[in-house]
C-alpha cells in the first residue's frame, strides 16, 4: 500500500467521518472502497447512493448561503416565471 496525503474542506471530512462511524470502519478504508469504485466503473449502487445522499442531509445547515447577484441567469428565470404564470 502507498501513502498518499489528500486535503478535504472541513464538511467533507466530517461527512466521510460520519459515514465511516456508520459503518463502524475508517475513513481511510472507506476512501479507498470509494476510490476503487469510481475507478472500476462500478459506482452505480442505488442503495448505498440513496444512503450517502440520506446520511448527507443537514450537512451544510451551518453554512452560509452565497449571495447571488442579478446576472443574466436569474433574469432568464424570473422571464421563465412570468411565461408560465
Amino acid at each position: 500500500m502507498q501513502r498518499t496525503n489528500i486535503y478535504l474542506d472541513a464538511d467533507q471530512a466530517k461527512a466521510l467521518d460520519r459515514l465511516a462511524a456508520g459503518e463502524g470502519r475508517t475513513r481511510s478504508d472507506l476512501i479507498r472502497e470509494l476510490i476503487d469504485r469510481a475507478l472500476s466503473g462500478g459506482d452505480d449502487d442505488l442503495d448505498g447512493d440513496l444512503r450517502a445522499i440520506d446520511d448527507s442531509f443537514g450537512a451544510m445547515r451551518d453554512a452560509e448561503a452565497a449571495a447571488r447577484g442579478r446576472d443574466e441567469r436569474s433574469e432568464h428565470l424570473d422571464r421563465m416565471w412570468r411565461i408560465g404564470t
